[in-house]
């Protein structure tokens, strides 16, 4: 008979995408960025302040039992110490407060028989659940931004009002109390909207800014990386950490896959150590498969630059780029809804009709008047070209980017499905700026700033304009910038061809 004893926190399903509980392997991998002092430091204290199955207290206690043996010889006095004195947790719901206590404590109640832990006096420990109500200010929270009328609802259901952030004084919630360490996966998103105006609002940088509030020496957090290249409501946080030089650590999985088996997160998931001791560059690790890790100690932004390069490799390679200080694409690309006309537009004909105009929409080519387009008229004569506004791939590299760029003929319009590059005088123009599109090269600079399948006019701002005279290659390009074959190989190993 095979000795087969699994940890039973590696077989659990996720609540969602949102609220992904976290490997052990992945736990420790984080807790190895922190000082290995720490686990010799009876004094030293550590707070989950969204604990779901207990894995980042457990793993620490892993590490002070045996770091603190010589310290406290006596195993269940030292047992006691950690459990009492050391480590702290606020559980994110009533089941996840019962799971964590039963990983760290091997019981339920803290007090119980079977707790390993003989010097608690109430059923909860260290590891806690409060119900918190959402604070309503205008029909949302003004914590967390949830909608009233989704989550004012009945006390049996969750309201995900996470008592971690619904106050503006954290620091009471463990009254008296410094943490050397704050560190755990919080939940990543909400949904606020209702029916056809549903959407989701991040909620994972609120955790992070309030750990900050109660000024410990270190934070870290496994987060979606969307935020390298900001999203709904996140500007202010990108630019605060982009700017903070106490971020000495940034771990980045572009695909999500490769840290959380089995979870299918756009723009994948990264975690890092924030250090308030440390002033400096980041040390940044990008992994790609399980058998791929790149390393550099470098800025967070490139110097004159206000994105993140996420990619180690790609640093060499933008910077020639930006030696040459040409004009950048973004400027012939369209805000959003370049025409005024929405996605759900539905006032148009099938077939052409007298002194009508094309509107390409996400059904093909339709036909309505000139006085329905609301915006920008000026570009309906002239030849143009249309991309969608979203395109969107998972799994290992390499990815294709961009949806595939079309001419849009004189006499044409597009709804908000699509973008409009332009306008230009003559189709060859279009030919020439297609053919640039197309190229590697060209959407490798996309790659840059597109961490979701959005692509609006802001994920061109690191492509170059070319002279659309004349038609570009890869070949072309990689000449005229000086990419040496191994840039190459990189490129071509992330970019897929656009056929």
């Amino acid at each position: 008979m095979k000795n087969y004893n699994p940890d039973v926190l590696t077989c659990l399903a996720n609540l969602s995408n949102d609220e992904v509980f976290t490997p052990p392997v992945v736990v420790n991998r984080m807790l190895d960025l922190l000082p290995a002092e720490l686990w010799r430091n009876p004094d030293a204290r550590f707070l989950d302040p969204v604990s779901k199955t207990g894995v980042f207290l457990r793993e620490i206690a892993k590490r002070l039992m045996e770091g603190l043996s010589e310290r406290i010889p006596d195993r269940q006095q030292r047992a006691d110490h950690i459990f009492t004195r050391q480590l702290f947790g606020l559980a994110i719901t009533e089941l996840t407060a019962l799971l964590s206590r039963r990983s760290v404590y091997c019981s339920k109640q803290a007090n119980g028989p079977y707790s390993v832990c003989t010097a608690f006096h109430d059923a909860d420990g260290n590891i806690r659940f409060r119900s918190t109500e959402h604070s309503w200010q205008n029909g949302r929270c003004r914590y967390c931004g949830a909608s009233r009328e989704v989550y004012d609802r009945d006390d049996t259901l969750e309201s995900h009002a996470y008592e971690f952030i619904h106050t503006e004084n954290p620091e009471t919630i463990f009254p008296d109390m410094k943490f050397d360490v704050i560190i755990g996966n919080p939940p990543y998103q909400l949904e606020v909207g209702i029916e056809k105006d549903n959407y989701a609002i991040p909620l994972y940088h609120k955790f992070i800014q309030q750990a900050k509030k109660l000024r410990p020496r270190f934070i870290s957090m496994i987060i979606p990386s969307r935020w390298f290249a900001g999203g709904r409501g996140m500007d202010d946080f990108r630019e605060e950490m982009l700017h903070d030089t106490r971020l000495q650590i940034l771990v980045d999985y572009p695909n999500a896959a490769d840290c959380f088996p089995g979870i299918d997160l756009s723009g994948g998931v990264c975690y890092f150590l924030w250090n308030s001791e440390y002033n400096g560059i980041c040390k940044i690790v990008s992994n790609r498969g399980k058998d791929y890790q790149s390393t550099m100690n470098r800025p967070l932004l490139e110097p004159g630059n206000d994105t993140f390069i996420r990619f180690n490799e790609a640093i060499p390679i933008i910077r020639k780029i930006i030696a040459y200080k040409e004009p950048t694409f973004d400027s012939l690309v369209s805000p959003q809804t370049p025409f005024g006309i929405v996605s759900s537009f539905k006032d148009y004909s099938d077939k052409p009709f007298e002194e009508s105009i094309a509107i390409y929409t996400v059904n093909g080519i339709k036909y309505i008047r000139e006085d329905q387009v609301s915006k920008n008229r000026q570009w309906i004569s002239p030849y143009k070209v249309f991309i969608s506004k979203s395109y969107g791939e998972r799994g290992a590299y390499p990815y294709r980017f961009l949806a595939k760029p079309f001419i849009g003929t004189p006499r044409s319009c597009c709804t908000q499905t699509y973008l409009m590059i332009g306008p230009f005088n003559t189709s060859i123009e279009c030919e020439n700026v297609i053919s640039y599109i197309n190229t590697r090269f060209f959407r490798f600079c996309i790659m840059q700033k597109k961490n979701t399948q959005d692509a609006m006019r802001g994920v061109y701002s690191y492509v170059p304009i070319q002279d659309f005279s004349q038609s570009w290659t890869d070949e072309k390009l990689y000449a005229k910038y000086g990419i040496t074959d191994e840039e190459i190989k990189f490129i071509e190993s992330m970019v897929r061809p656009m056929e």
